[in-house]
């Protein structure tokens, strides 16, 4: 079972991770976009644990959606309304809910990837954010349909997450900043794949001492 508490201890373990690997995203960043992934997510989720105070006695779905209001409003670039609408999606799934299964928790992960290709129009095998996402809930839904626990379906997930990461590496962009670069965009790391690893090390991370 994973509880409200568990979720507010998962955005504070991202927003610090975000905050430790600041430099490393705009770095990644750099090379194949604006060179501000790094500081709008440490910005952004600087933001989201300010607001979380007055949320934290508030439903699992009211604390998501009240910080991916907040990340769409202090946010740029292309990550705000993104990791925004993820959250945003995510909350939407768990409305009500101040304790949860993995199966609900699939369930708003797969709500969020939803609104990310819907928003950003991106499918898998374009360098995006969705390399990550989508390859993290399949081995999620994989790994509890065979009978894992929360905690175990979440490890699963992180890994996919990671792997899906390294191999954005030889991949072309074909959507955002990065598309414009055409083949000079092989052999990077996409920024946004990489953030959303850190989102799911966190869940599994958090769920693991929480277990």
């Amino acid at each position: 079972m994973v509880t409200r508490d568990d979720i507010l201890t998962w955005l504070r373990c991202y927003r610090q991770t975000i905050g430790e690997n600041k430099d490393y995203l705009t770095r990644l960043d750099s090379a194949i976009g604006d060179a501000d992934h790094g500081a709008n997510m440490d910005r952004g989720f600087a933001a989201v644990i300010d607001k979380l105070p007055s949320v934290a006695d508030k439903d699992i779905g009211a604390i998501l959606k009240a910080s991916g209001m907040t990340l769409v409003s202090t946010v740029g670039g292309a990550g705000g309304p993104l990791y925004g609408t993820w959250f945003m999606r995510a909350g939407m799934a768990l409305d009500g809910k101040t304790e949860v299964m993995g199966e609900d928790l699939l369930a708003a992960f797969q709500a969020g990837l939803a609104g990310v290709q819907q928003r950003g129009k991106a499918s898998t095998g374009e360098k995006t954010m969705v390399d990550a996402m989508t390859p993290a809930c399949a081995a999620m839904q994989a790994s509890l349909a065979d009978g894992a626990d929360t905690a175990a379906a979440l490890e699963a997930a992180a890994a996919a997450a990671e792997q899906g990461m390294v191999e954005t590496i030889p991949m072309l962009a074909t959507k955002g900043r990065a598309s414009y670069l055409g083949e000079r965009s092989i052999g990077h790391q996409d920024p946004g794949a990489t953030s959303s690893a850190m989102l799911f090390r966190c869940a599994a991370d958090t769920m693991s001492k929480a277990s």
